[in-house]
């Protein structure tokens, strides 16, 4: 499902100072000699994101087993960490594919070697369509699914394969929105006509449906409860009248979930995927590294919810270059180094340190790179210039992609974590 040599060969890689966090005398150095070194946490210059393999190895276990007992597949949204690493930990513990955003993140995973992808998105450019024409000519063992929400997006795939000599269909599946959402046919009479469209067309194949349901809701108070119920129960009603006009000419997949209401998705579909060949595949990104902030608060595995909770794998460290004010730290990591659209960092401990004052201590702001820090009164004292914190984080797709190489820490709570890998990320 994954080349084993290309992720080997990321270990060639030469450190340098465009390697943001990595010490200066690793710098000429390739990964792999550096991982031999066995460096601490404490050898790296701030700020520097972490990624902790304890935690890492628990959600990727956490999810599969998850997936297991309710019966679905897992399609990881990949575009999360855009971390092939990290993707072939997913597909090692089960996965049935991954699952990207854009074409060019289609040609990444290719260039890595997996086997099962879905587009999670419609193609209309030309010169991907011959690029897939080709890749699927090439590799007979390669599957790949997009989707579609309009007629003109099945017609203008049509022409372009034609043109293009296609010996082999793409699999489509039909996007279903929501009005005030993002893409999808906002009912099913338009999905209906695209399905038939597909069925029509001699160079694709009807799939299955699906659709993004994370978009309709940012909490699970009940009114957001309420409008992903309604979709999903949309959906389910699409794939029922495509079933029942015997469109499908192969065994289809009903395909939708986010990190957030993964437990929703299984609930409101579960009889789609009681039903005779056809497959519910759940595309969770964000459980894998799983975070302090927004996914802590709504993922139905966070701590609290599920007794074998995910717990997040992120970390931010990050030194105090200035305290202008007493009740104020200013850390040397900012906008270009943290996620903020989900929530501002939270300051979780001081390094070298067992003190708890940190724990009334909040983020108010940041610059592009530099973090505001309001200080409790008890620690005041303990912040100096030069201490580093922990920052916990929310949302990991706006982290992952701020940091193109990753060190991989064994206890985040350790007093000088070791590193003991390096992921690569692709963005």
């Amino acid at each position: 499902m994954i080349d084993r040599k290309a992720l080997s060969a990321l270990d060639d890689t030469v450190l340098g100072p465009q390697h943001k966090g990595f010490p200066p005398d690793a710098w000429g150095t390739t990964v792999r000699d550096f991982l031999l070194c066995e460096s601490t946490l404490d050898h790296m210059s701030t700020p520097v994101l972490t990624v902790d393999r304890r935690a890492l190895a628990s959600n990727v276990a956490v999810e599969a087993g998850w997936a297991e007992t309710a019966g679905v597949s897992l399609a990881p949204h990949g575009k999360t960490t855009m971390a092939p690493q990290i993707w072939a930990r997913q597909l090692d513990a089960g996965a049935w594919g991954i699952t990207v955003g854009t074409p060019w993140q289609v040609q990444l995973a290719r260039a890595f070697g997996v086997a099962r992808i879905m587009l999670a998105n419609a193609v209309v450019n030309p010169m991907t369509l011959a690029w897939l024409a080709a890749e699927l000519h090439a590799d007979p063992s390669f599957e790949f699914y997009c989707w579609a929400d309009d007629v003109q997006t099945v017609e203008l795939m049509d022409r372009a394969l034609e043109s293009n000599g296609s010996q082999r269909r793409i699999r489509v599946i039909v996007e279903l929105g929501a009005v005030g959402g993002r893409t999808g046919a906002r009912s099913a009479v338009p999905a209906l006509a695209v399905a038939s469209a597909v069925r029509r067309s001699a160079r694709l194949t009807l799939a299955g449906v699906g659709g993004y349901e994370g978009s309709l809701s940012h909490d699970r108070g009940p009114a957001g409860l309420a409008a992903v119920c309604g979709y999903l129960d949309r959906l389910a009603e699409l794939h029922n009248r495509i079933t029942a006009d015997g469109v499908y000419e192969t065994d289809p997949i009903v395909t939708a979930g986010g990190s957030a209401f993964q437990d929703i998705v299984v609930d409101r579909l579960a009889g789609v995927a009681r039903q005779s060949n056809t497959s519910l595949v759940l595309r969770c990104g964000a459980y894998v590294i799983h975070d302090d902030g927004f996914y802590a608060g709504i993922s139905p595995l966070a701590s609290g919810r599920a007794e074998r909770p995910l717990r997040s794998a992120m970390h931010v460290w990050a030194s105090t270059v200035s305290r202008p004010e007493p009740g104020l730290a200013l850390l040397d990591a900012g906008k270009r180094d943290l996620p903020f659209d989900e929530g501002l960092p939270v300051p979780q401990r001081i390094v070298g340190t067992d003190s708890g004052a940190l724990s009334d201590a909040i983020v108010t702001t940041l610059d592009s790179q530099h973090t505001y820090v309001q200080l409790p009164a008890d620690a005041v004292d303990a912040v100096g210039i030069g201490t580093t914190m922990r920052l916990g984080l929310s949302d990991p797709c706006g982290a992952f992609d701020k940091w193109r190489l990753i060190p991989v820490i064994d206890d985040a709570d350790a007093p000088n974590p070791r590193i003991v890998d390096v992921i690569h990320t692709f963005f």
